[in-house]
């Protein structure tokens, strides 16, 4: 069940501190609240604002947070003290988004007034100021890869990459609606711009390309979020919906839906809690429940160890009449495609690697059973590029088989006249069919070199027949005289 707290007003900033025991501040109106994982009751208050305060973010090491105003001063806090430890001045408007890059020395600011600017932190000075946006600066992030790049995101519906090595930003993208928040793999390498209705995922390695768009809010998305192992994404919307994507297939796999419209959320570091706030000041938490365990239980109902070989040892005897349990036969997968008249079904079971290339001969007997049947036709009919190209593999690598040859023949045959008119309209078809035609052009040269070979042989083998016939006249013929002339002498 949720856990719900009232704030004082809209809650525009949740951020988890990264270290345990993963306290979380919340920034809402003109207060920066601490609250424990399991505390109703805020454990500190930074209250040393004059308007509203924005953006109260954590550093890595969990030691200092830092967060804008509306009277455009940003002030940095230490986590066990109350008073500010440095306040930074030069924005002219408010302060939405602030950020320590990943060498802890260093703090990135968006303001209102179109500037996006670099602080030094021991100094408590400003390093750089680019003024490239034409609009309020309202969400950015800093790079955990590289400690000199940051991004940010504007109304004027762009994302800007800035080096602090450079004078001004390295890549825009164009996001084509106000941008909201953005958000970047912990790897560097994917960046997330949420401002309209769409998420957007670009990649940045290859020059900001647009790699999906997912449209699945129907009002403006206000916020993103990762989990802790990055694959999975979170954006919450004033549609009142939390979206969870999975990042492998960016398909949407759990839906959270809310009572207002929210323009905050936050995971913990382990995937425990998820916190929500929203435009009415409520704070809503949700606890992972924790897993039951029913060991005990199973172990109870388990039977003891002596049912299992009951039985086991007994020995018949001369009288007794042994009765033998018959062995279910299991069928393959093929074998009940067939049973069941799947024709097709049953050659792409046969065409699966395992048994294409260990057990060839199994495909070639289903093949043979479907061209008895008269379906063979009808099975090889209607496939796409990528199975016409593994039927044509199979067929031209094992046609020349002796044993093959007779069927494969047959196949080949019908697949020429099924798919002779698209012929042309694919490269990978065309070359398999290339190679089909080699490999027969090969096989029947070698035959006929065969035929060759035992013609010779025929003839050797003819004139050694006569040879030997002549040899074996001779000695008879000598015998027999031998003989004569011994019985005339006697």
């Amino acid at each position: 069940t949720p856990v719900q707290i009232k704030e004082f007003g809209a809650v525009n900033k949740i951020d988890f501190s990264p270290v345990p025991p993963y306290n979380y501040a919340v920034t809402a109106s003109s207060r920066i609240h601490i609250y424990g994982r399991y505390s109703q009751e805020p454990i500190k208050t930074f209250s040393r604002f004059k308007d509203a305060a924005y953006c109260a973010t954590h550093r890595d090491d969990g030691n200092l947070l830092v967060a804008g105003s509306e009277e455009g001063s940003i002030r940095l806090f230490d986590i066990s003290g109350r008073a500010p430890l440095r306040q930074f001045d030069g924005h002219t408007k408010a302060v939405h988004v602030v950020g320590f890059l990943s060498d802890k020395y260093r703090i990135f600011s968006g303001g209102d007034d179109y500037s996006s600017n670099l602080w030094d932190i021991p100094s408590g000075t400003e390093i750089v100021s680019y003024s490239e946006h034409t609009d309020y600066v309202r969400c950015g992030c800093a790079s955990k890869v590289n400690a000199d790049v940051f991004i940010t995101g504007s109304y004027d519906h762009t994302v800007k990459l800035f080096d602090a090595r450079t004078k001004s930003s390295v890549m825009t993208i164009e996001h084509g609606q106000p941008v909201e928040s953005v958000l970047l793999f912990p790897s560097g390498g994917l960046l997330v711009s949420a401002g309209g209705r769409y998420v957007k995922v670009w990649d940045v390695l290859k020059g900001g390309q647009l790699l999906v768009s997912l449209k699945n809010h129907h009002k403006t998305v206000t916020c993103l979020c990762l989990n802790s192992s990055g694959q999975r994404l979170l954006s919450g919307s004033l549609d009142r919906h939390v979206k969870i994507y999975s990042t492998t297939s960016y398909k949407v796999v759990h839906s959270f839906n809310y009572a207002t419209s929210i323009l905050s959320l936050a995971l913990s570091p382990e995937d425990e809690t998820i916190v929500v706030g929203m435009t009415n000041g409520v704070l809503n938490i949700k606890h992972r429940k924790p897993e039951e365990r029913k060991e005990t239980s199973r172990k109870k109902n388990q039977p003891a160890y002596r049912t299992y070989v009951k039985g086991r040892t007994y020995m018949p005897k001369q009288e007794d009449f042994c009765v033998s349990k018959p062995l279910k036969r299991v069928l393959r997968k093929y074998d009940k495609l067939l049973k069941s008249f799947q024709s097709s079904k049953a050659l792409d079971a046969v065409l699966e690697p395992p048994i294409r290339l260990h057990t060839p001969e199994v495909t070639v007997a289903v093949m043979q059973e479907l061209h008895r049947r008269g379906t063979l036709r009808s099975a090889l009919a209607g496939r796409d590029e990528k199975q016409v190209n593994l039927l044509l593999t199979f067929v031209a690598r094992r046609v020349i088989e002796p044993r093959f040859t007779p069927v494969l023949v047959t196949v080949a045959d019908m697949i020429t006249d099924i798919y002779q008119p698209v012929v042309g309209q694919s490269a990978i078809v065309d070359r398999q069919f290339l190679r089909l035609q080699e490999a027969i052009g090969k096989e029947i040269d070698y035959q006929e070199e065969l035929l060759e070979v035992l013609g010779m042989m025929d003839t050797l083998f003819a004139t050694f027949t006569k040879k030997r016939a002549t040899y074996l006249e001779e000695n008879k013929s000598n015998g027999l005289t031998e003989t004569i002339e011994t019985n005339t002498n006697n």
